[in-house]
C-alpha cells in the first residue's frame, strides 16, 4: 500500500521512480519493508558520509532535543550548537574563510552566495560552466550548464555566461562586468570530473584581474568526500566564498556558505537583513553537523578514504568499463552504452546493491558509498558488479 500512496500522493520527478521501500538504515545497509538487505554504494548522494544512523551523530541529536528546537530566526538568538558549528568550520578553512551562513540546503546557499557576490562587487554578471549543476532553485537554475533541463522554467537570471570546464581558453569571458564565476570544484552532474592542473588557479587569478569572485560549490565534494576536508584543498586554490550542503548534516537537511567578516558584512546594513533565513542554523541538525565533523577530524576518516578509492580502482578492472572518473569516494564507473548502465543499476538492486546514475552523463554510474565503509563491504559491493558485467558480455 505504501507504494500505491507514493505513486498517488507524492509528487514525483520522473516516471519511473525506483519505489524502494524502506524500513530502516544502518550502517552501510538499508533495508526494505521484507527485510532484504541493500548495501548501500550511493549514501544518499553523497549525504550519508558517515553512513546511516551513525551512534554519535544520533546521540547529538537526541541530547539537542532535551534542550529546545526552533526558537528564533537565524542569527537574532545565540544558539550553541550553530555557533560552534561555524566556529568548528572556521577552524578547517583557510583565515579568509572564518564566516559561515547556515541554510536548509545546498541550492539555497548557492542563492545566497550568489546575492553576496552581487551586493560585494556591485556587478551583476556571472560565469557558470557548461554541464554544472547547482540546484533547481531559480537562480541555481540560471547556472545550469545543460540548457535543455531548463526549458519550459524561464524567464531565468540574464547576464549568466557559460565557459568549459577545464578550457583555459575559454577564461577571456571573465571580464570587468562579472561579479562572481560560480564553479562545482569537481563536476558532479557531469560525470565527476576533477579540475586539470592549474585550471582552478587559472580562474583565480583571472578574478583577482578583473574584481570577481570565486565561489565554488562544494555541496558534493566537501566534507571529506575526496579524501580532504574540502576537495579545494587539494588543487591548491583558495574561494572568495565556499558553497557546501550534504554530507554535512549526516543525513539531516543543511547548507551553509562561507566567507570573509569583510564580504559576509554587506548583508548587515544598507539595508540590513540583506540575507535572511527562518530556520537556517536549527540547533537539532546544528548539533548533527558539528558531530559529523568531530567524528570526522577524531576518528581519522578523511586519512582513509584515498585507500578506499585505490582498493575499488583495483577491483573495477573490466572490458565494460571504459574509465574510472572522479577522486576519493566520489567516483563514476564510466560503461560503453546507456543500455549497460541501466542494466547494471536494476540488477545490481536486484542482488542487493545500491548503485545511481548522474544527472548529465548517460554513460556514467555512481559509487559514493559512506566514508567509514569497510573494505569487506567495498570487495562484497564490486564483486556484484564484477560478475553483472560479466553477464552482460
Amino acid at each position: 500500500m505504501s507504494l500505491k500512496d507514493f505513486l498517488k500522493y507524492q509528487a514525483k520527478t520522473s516516471p519511473n521512480p525506483i519505489g524502494l521501500e524502506v524500513s530502516k538504515a544502518k550502517g552501510s545497509y538499508l533495508f526494505d519493508l521484507n527485510g532484504k538487505k541493500y548495501l548501500d554504494f550511493v549514501a544518499g548522494i553523497s549525504v550519508c558520509s558517515l553512513g546511516h544512523r551513525h551512534p554519535k551523530v544520533i546521540k547529538a541529536i537526541k541530547k539537542q532535543l532535551k534542550k529546545f528546537l526552533h526558537v528564533m530566526v537565524y542569527g537574532e538568538y545565540v544558539q550553541i550548537p550553530s555557533v560552534n558549528l561555524c566556529k568548528k568550520l572556521a577552524g578547517f578553512l583557510p583565515k579568509k574563510l572564518n564566516v559561515t551562513f547556515l541554510t536548509n540546503s545546498g541550492t539555497e546557499a548557492i542563492e545566497g552566495a550568489m546575492k553576496l557576490a552581487k551586493r560585494y562587487t556591485k556587478k551583476s554578471n556571472f560565469i557558470a560552466a557548461k554541464n554544472s549543476y547547482h540546484g533547481s532553485t531559480q537562480g541555481a537554475l540560471s547556472l545550469l550548464g545543460v540548457e535543455n533541463q531548463k526549458k519550459g522554467y524561464g524567464p531565468l537570471l540574464p547576464k549568466v555566461n557559460f565557459i568549459d570546464f577545464n578550457n583555459n581558453e575559454d577564461l577571456f569571458k571573465i571580464d570587468n562586468t562579472t561579479a562572481a564565476v560560480i564553479l562545482e570544484t569537481i563536476q558532479g552532474g557531469a560525470g565527476f570530473i576533477v579540475p586539470k592542473k592549474e585550471f582552478l588557479k587559472n580562474v583565480k587569478r583571472k578574478c583577482k584581474e578583473v574584481g570577481a569572485l570565486l565561489i565554488l560549490d562544494e555541496i558534493q565534494p566537501g566534507i571529506g568526500r575526496t579524501g580532504k576536508m574540502f576537495a579545494f584543498q587539494k588543487y591548491d586554490v583558495e574561494p572568495d566564498i565556499l558553497v557546501i550542503g550534504k554530507g554535512l548534516g549526516g543525513g539531516l537537511p543543511i547548507g551553509a556558505f562561507c566567507s570573509s567578516t569583510e564580504i559576509m558584512q554587506k548583508f548587515e546594513y544598507k539595508p540590513s537583513l540583506g540575507h535572511i533565513s527562518t530556520f537556517g542554523g536549527n540547533p537539532v541538525i546544528s548539533s548533527a553537523a558539528l558531530s559529523v565533523l568531530n567524528i570526522l577530524e577524531t576518528e581519522k576518516i578523511m586519512q582513509k578514504v584515498n585507500e578506499k578509492e585505490k582498493l575499488i580502482r583495483s577491483l573495477l578492472k573490466h572490458s565494460k568499463i571504459t574509465k574510472i572518473n572522479g577522486t576519493g569516494l566520489m567516483l563514476a564507473i564510466i560503461l560503453e552504452s546507456q543500455d549497460d548502465v541501466e542494466k547494471l543499476v536494476k540488477e545490481s538492486m536486484n542482488r542487493g546493491l545500491i548503485l545511481f546514475y548522474l544527472l548529465w552523463n548517460k554513460l556514467a554510474v555512481r559509487i559514493t558509498p559512506p566514508l567509514n565503509i569497510s573494505n569487506k563491504d567495498i570487495k562484497k559491493g564490486c564483486k556484484i558488479i564484477l560478475n553483472i558485467l560479466d553477464e552482460m558480455i
